[in-house]
């Protein structure tokens, strides 16, 4: 009797969590506070909004063409190297003094090589782990850890020194992401070939179970804007310390570590797709109390503690239907489809909006819209429970 795949050691996966740790350790800085070092150089919230949004942009186009070249030599390794050495180099660029369309461009060589460093990393990780959420999980967990440190101590860091340093911050912890890289197995995946170079991602996407799926993301995603893009300058708006901002951001990440920790004994008791419904409803009620309770500390700490739906069981349900629906060859580009659909097209139009809307209203009118975004991505997470029922259900 022919055995199973032999199982992936830890051994195997302490690269990916450090690279996990180092990337979001260099995202749980440069996020949270990219707003504010922008309002330090004296831009308006109209041009911040647009400059916020040049990381989604990259993302509409970025990750499929990388995961598509990935596919097609195998040299996934060495693509993320190569990403991680021009985005160190592009981070010089915020150094140089400059207007608006200087910053814009230094954005766009940067993010567009950053943004699909963990869709490459994460498929190969989904792969190795084999349907093991828990050992996925604990994994991943590192990366939050490292987003935790980050923006903890640059929130008490430009509290106390201001906003001046932001380029260091960028430089050193790119560094520790380039540095990561050269600790990942030097493997070579076998290239696709012919016409498994270019196997048919439309049978996959015409499902209409996937469809009803990367509805929900995107709507979910876009609503979480409000927070990436928002949360920061509307809580300074209010007048919390940067220190207590970046209290706000650990405790989600906090949380976040909790669940990838724990999500190995939790996920299994219900499906993936009941999963994104619980997810979407979560996102109704965080955003519901950020729009209206932002004054009572306490209030933006619940919410933020949801954040372990919101966020961190919702990308394990998406990683685990995207590895279910887009199997084999279709895995890197199904992982980049997710980034360009939440992160890409939905990060786009969630700042863009939220940056139009709190412009003429405020930032509490963005996170009530961010509510109702909510709501449609938990309907089309409904719809995508029931499509798979009907699948499931004997015929």
């Amino acid at each position: 009797m022919a055995s199973g795949p032999e199982p992936v050691g830890y051994r195997q996966l302490v690269p990916f969590a450090a690279l996990s740790a180092t990337y979001f350790a260099h995202i749980g800085f440069f996020n949270p506070y990219l707003p504010l070092w922008l309002k330090a150089q004296g831009l308006p919230i109209t041009i911040i909004s647009l400059l916020a949004s040049v990381q989604s942009v990259t993302r509409v186009f970025a990750p499929y063409a990388w995961g598509a070249l990935s596919d097609r030599t195998g040299e996934r390794v060495k693509l993320l190297r190569v990403s991680a050495a021009i985005a160190l180099a592009a981070s010089l660029g915020l150094w140089w003094p400059g207007s608006a369309w200087w910053i814009a461009l230094v954005l766009l060589l940067l993010f567009t090589h950053t943004s699909s460093m963990m869709g490459l990393t994460e498929a190969a990780m989904a792969h190795l782990v084999a349907g093991d959420w828990g050992r996925y999980g604990r994994v991943r967990l590192w990366g939050s850890l490292g987003f935790m440190v980050t923006v903890f101590v640059a929130g008490a860091w430009f509290e106390r020194f201001g906003m001046g340093s932001f380029p260091a911050w960028a430089l050193v912890t790119l560094a520790g992401v380039l540095a990561c890289t050269w600790w990942l197995p030097d493997a070579k995946e076998a290239p696709h070939e012919g016409r498994a170079a270019h196997a048919p991602i439309g049978a996959a996407l015409r499902q209409p179970v996937v469809r009803w799926f990367f509805a929900s993301l995107l709507f979910h995603v876009m609503a979480h804007f409000s927070i990436y893009g928002f949360l920061s300058l509307y809580l300074d708006a209010l007048g919390y310390s940067k220190t207590t901002i970046g209290v706000l951001w650990a405790v989600s990440v906090v949380v976040e570590v909790a669940w990838f920790y724990a999500q190995g004994r939790l996920l299994p008791r219900f499906p993936m797709e009941q999963w994104l419904l619980v997810c979407g409803l979560a996102t109704v009620l965080r955003m519901a109390i950020t729009a209206g309770l932002a004054s009572w500390f306490l209030a933006l700490l619940v919410a933020q503690m949801l954040h372990a739906l919101t966020f961190a069981t919702h990308h394990t349900a998406c990683i685990a239907m995207v590895t279910k629906h887009f199997p084999g060859r279709l895995r890197a580009r199904g992982q980049a489809l997710f980034t360009v659909t939440g992160y890409g097209i939905g990060g786009v139009v969630g700042v863009l909006a939220g940056g139009a809307i709190a412009a003429r209203w405020g930032f509490r009118p963005v996170f009530a819209a961010a509510a109702l975004l909510g709501l449609v991505a938990a309907l089309c997470a409904q719809r995508v429970r029931t499509l798979q029922e009907r699948e499931a259900a004997p015929v």
